[in-house]
């Protein structure tokens, strides 16, 4: 990958980052009427999942490290689930300190799913990026 691209995704990767705090922390006077439920789950639960799902591929393509071994990709997956699990677990400690928002465990299992997937996700493609 070149060093301008390099650059790009680890902008890109910051940027990510503060619209997590600005969404989990942000004092919002109104919001738009939206429904309740998407495809039987809690319009709130998939907006966390896809609030956390790109935080794994981000950082892979921030650092730009493909691995030469299983172990390590298995390693790396594994320490993205966990620094992205300590995220979501920080955000909603700090919402609940807050006193315009609320925590829920319930958000934090929603994050922890979409950092699971994506994480196994960044495992398959940097598996797939040593055997070419």
């Amino acid at each position: 990958m070149t060093s301008r691209l390099r650059i790009t995704f680890r902008i890109l990767l910051a940027l990510y980052l503060l619209a997590i705090v600005v969404l989990c922390f942000g004092h919002f006077k109104s919001s738009p009427d939206i429904p309740k439920m998407l495809f039987g789950l809690p319009i709130d639960k998939v907006v966390h999942f896809c609030m956390f799902l790109p935080f794994p591929v981000l950082v892979f393509l921030a650092v730009d490290k493909y691995t030469t071994k299983a172990w390590h990709s298995v390693l790396f997956a594994v320490g993205l689930f966990v620094v992205g699990c300590a995220i979501a677990a920080a955000t909603e400690l700090g919402q609940g300190l807050t006193s315009w928002r609320s925590a829920d465990p319930k958000d934090f299992w929603a994050d922890a799913a979409a950092l699971a997937v994506s994480s196994l996700a960044v495992f398959i493609i940097d598996i797939s990026k040593q055997h070419k």
